[in-house]
């Protein structure tokens, strides 16, 4: 079974997206864009709209994450025993330089971001409209591939965790899935994960 792993929030302690705009963006519209996930406005569209607020130079904001981003305990032993893929609604420039300094390779999907003066820009992967939730969610992205165990936190996780075999939750997703009466399994860390998991090959 193939485990696949959220960012934001899950394989860093905290949100980077959330950091990001506390320190460089606009945290009125933050606050008042988040309001609006799931009603009327899409999560692209809130994230679209939030990342415009930056203006910051990139080297600047990334530096800045490569200082302060902590990565949730155990990730470097889930990562050798359990071979993740990492699928976020986060940005691959602000996400692979973290693994990197990690020392760690683990593939990602993710979106893409253009850094600008007027506002950073936010392009998204092409994904059709999911028929569950209706939006273009995380899906997609592991239509195919076989059965899978997902760990997440977040609004983006909500959709794909309902496809999932085996779902690891904390925090919002936790609360949204207890909400609805769906099963899953809570995690603080990625010792608690792999815990659960046990031996490579034992989660199958």
């Amino acid at each position: 079974m193939r485990l696949v792993l959220d960012w934001d929030g899950t394989v860093t302690e905290r949100d980077t997206l959330h950091m990001t705009i506390e320190r460089f963006g606009d945290l009125d519209v933050f606050h008042a864009m988040e309001e609006q996930v799931g009603r009327a406005l899409s999560l692209n569209e809130v994230i679209a709209v939030e990342m415009e607020t930056i203006t910051a130079p990139f080297d600047e904001v990334l530096g800045w994450l490569l200082e302060v981003v902590t990565v949730r305990r155990g990730l470097a032993e889930l990562v050798a025993e359990h071979d993740p893929l990492i699928v976020s609604a986060g940005f691959c420039e602000l996400i692979e330089p973290i693994l990197e300094r990690e020392r760690l390779s683990v593939p990602v999907v993710a979106n893409r971001i253009e850094p600008s003066p007027d506002g950073w820009r936010a392009v998204f992967l092409e994904r059709a409209a999911c028929a569950v939730c209706g939006e273009p969610c995380k899906r997609e992205a592991l239509a195919g591939n076989g059965p899978f165990a997902y760990v997440g936190d977040g609004v983006s996780d909500r959709c794909v965790s309902l496809a999932a075999d085996r779902v690891f939750a904390r925090d919002g997703l936790a609360r949204w899935l207890d909400e609805r009466g769906v099963a899953y399994e809570p995690f603080e860390d990625f010792v608690d994960v792999r815990a659960a998991l046990g031996e490579p090959g034992s989660e199958a």
